[in-house]
């Protein structure tokens, strides 16, 4: 929702009046916020494959989360080309081809098992991103723009609110079939060592990540032949200004835009840092085995769930940019005090976190692309190249864990994003806004 100065009430009357579900457009709708929970599913899937590889590989924490690094970084390489194609061909093509790369970087798992090569996990991650890539560069921009202007942000949130839903099946896939319960302390190990029987347990633990990815790398090929069969509307976008497309050195006249690209960058970094390193805090600061602090995962994200529909229905009443403000300060104070007083209380606080950040990727994403007109899909791209805030922080936590021997200080990390994401909130987004409201009001 834009703000302006001058008559704020006005504008949220028309967002609490506008309607949510786009008219005869529904069946896409529904296809495309369905997505929204399918690459919930290996985002999360990561979290407990950080856990999975320390043990599987004998890795460092740094190692393991190199694990968001090449995913994340799959963003960050297709989310610009993803956008030149879809200029050409249109979103539909953009899911089609996500999913089909999706499904391909999923079916990789099965070769990597075999070979048992960490590097060859990190290839298929890379290319499952890919496809993300695509999915979100995609589904973003086309369901905000896919009905009233004045309510994207609500309809945003509610198809978003369907990804924490996936992220909470992805960990309880993970908790279930990838974790196997055996954490073997080091009189262990040397004993498996001297019996020449280590390295088959790590062959086992490595081959339990194969099947669920290859379930999802079936139902991901089958969507994308649903999709391709399914009739999609032209998004106006698309056709305005004669055909224009956009350029990316019109987005240079939307300092709005860029605030919000850094915002998101550090957004993604803080959440995923966050949950990545989440079953180590359960595990060193309560001494709980990996499948309970599994659960714990589970339990947060859907108490992120939660937050995006509520959200979405909240925001019928507060303006976007302040709620997301809101939200952003409760996170500071939450995430200090995990950091300071780590323990059970520190794991409620941080466990607390995942409801106020729930609300945050879709409202940067639709503040950043309002006004932006026939650039929509390149500010989109850009956007979405932001998610690579996953790959630049979650290692960086590790190394902050592994030079102080704790956790529990590098969650200084979502700390200082959750100060900018406030900062951009309350004034970045709200003035910005109104500058580009000024500017296209000069053009007509």
């Amino acid at each position: 929702m834009q703000i302006t100065n001058d008559r704020p009430s006005t504008t949220e009357r028309k967002t609490s009046a506008a309607p949510l579900f786009p008219s005869g457009h529904l069946v896409p709708f529904i296809l495309v916020t369905a997505l929204f929970f399918l690459w919930g599913i290996p985002n999360n899937l990561n979290d407990v494959l950080i856990r999975q590889f320390m043990k599987s590989f004998a890795i460092s924490r740094f190692q393991a989360g190199l694990v968001q690094s090449a995913f994340y970084m799959g963003y960050f390489v297709l989310a610009i080309p993803a956008a030149v194609l879809m200029r050409r061909l249109g979103y539909k093509a953009g899911f089609v081809i996500g999913l089909l790369l999706f499904g391909l970087g999923t079916l990789l798992f099965w070769p990597a098992a075999i070979m048992g090569r960490y590097g060859f996990f990190l290839f298929a991650l890379f290319v499952i991103a890919s496809g993300l890539s695509f999915l979100e560069t995609a589904s973003n921009p086309f369901i905000a723009q896919l009905g009233d202007p004045e309510s994207s942000e609500r309809r945003l949130n509610f198809s978003q609110a369907f990804n924490p839903l996936g992220s909470i099946t992805g960990v309880l896939m993970g908790t279930l079939f990838i974790f196997s319960g055996v954490e073997l302390d080091p009189q262990q190990i040397d004993s498996l060592k001297t019996q020449h029987l280590y390295d088959a347990y790590l062959r086992s633990e490595t081959m339990r990540v194969v099947k669920p990815y290859l379930v999802l790398s079936a139902i991901a090929i089958c969507w994308a032949l649903v999709i391709f069969r399914t009739k999609f509307p032209p998004i106006r976008s698309e056709h305005e200004d004669g055909g224009d497309h956009g350029h990316f050195r019109d987005l240079l006249r939307y300092p709005h835009f860029w605030l919000a690209v850094l915002a998101q960058f550090l957004y993604v970094g803080g959440q995923v840092g966050t949950w990545s390193y989440f079953i180590q805090y359960v595990q060193e600061f309560t001494h709980q085995p990996e499948k309970v602090a599994g659960y714990f995962l589970t339990a947060t994200l859907a108490a992120f769930g939660v937050g995006r529909f509520s959200s979405a229905w909240i925001m019928r009443f507060v303006a976007p940019n302040k709620l997301l403000g809101s939200y952003a300060v409760v996170n500071v104070f939450l995430i200090a005090f995990a950091t300071l007083h780590p323990g059970w209380g520190g794991l409620y606080a941080l466990f607390a976190t995942s409801f106020f950040m729930s609300l945050m990727f879709p409202t940067i994403f639709a503040l950043g692309l309002k006004g932006l007109g026939p650039n929509t899909k390149l500010g989109g791209s850009l956007l979405v190249m932001a998610i690579v805030g996953g790959a630049v922080l979650t290692p960086l936590m590790g190394l902050i864990a592994e030079a102080r021997h704790s956790i529990a200080p590098a969650f200084v990390v979502p700390l200082v994003a959750y100060v900018y994401i406030a900062g951009y909130a309350f004034a970045g987004a709200k003035v910005r806004d109104n500058r580009d409201t000024l500017q296209i009001q000069s053009r007509v």
